[in-house]
């Protein structure tokens, strides 16, 4: 059956089975090959995606159920690594084995949407359905920490400047 999705803010059109994970259509109908398959159960976080800004196991999600919802991979957060989160966890050098990273990567920016200055109380919230081979937790943190620094810094600079108090209207009265 044909869907027509939204993903990374284009439209994609797939004739799949309804019941085809959301995993597989990325990967295999879509060749977008960043989100990863892990445990198949929802328990590792490896496959996170957004839909909707939500992050979401796309392992356990049928294409049926995205309906209107757009979809971002990693691929879609940012295509050049300018993320602040992509950034942070390579200013901290979080990626060892790398496998976990697409999914850490998109639970912590859905997390700095909804909370811009997280406590680590927030993270370990956010976080505890990505489990990390490598244990990079400490460094996950930190650079999540970083990460809404960074993102701080750079809302800041895209605001535009306060415009400058309007000057009176001149009138002219003719002579």
């Amino acid at each position: 059956m044909p869907y027509t999705l939204t993903v990374n803010g284009r439209a994609a059109t797939v004739d799949v089975p309804a019941d085809m994970p959301l995993l597989w259509v990325l990967r295999d109908a879509l060749d977008l090959k960043g989100t990863k398959f892990g445990c198949g159960m929802a328990q590792c976080g490896a496959c996170t995606v957004h839909l909707d800004g939500e992050p979401t196991r796309a392992c356990v999600t049928p294409v049926s159920m995205v309906g209107t919802k757009k979809i971002t991979t990693i691929e879609g957060l940012s295509t050049d690594a300018t993320h602040p989160v992509q950034q942070a966890w390579l200013a901290h050098d979080v990626p060892q084995c790398g496998y976990c990273q697409a999914g850490q990567i998109m639970s912590a920016a859905a997390l700095l949407v909804k909370k811009p200055n997280p406590t680590d109380a927030d993270i370990d919230t956010a976080m505890a359905g990505n489990i990390c081979r490598c244990g990079t937790y400490v460094r996950i943190r930190a650079a999540i920490h970083d990460a809404a620094t960074r993102g701080r810094t750079s809302r800041a600079a895209a605001d535009p400047k306060p415009a400058a108090t309007p000057k009176p209207p001149v009138t002219v009265t003719p002579r």
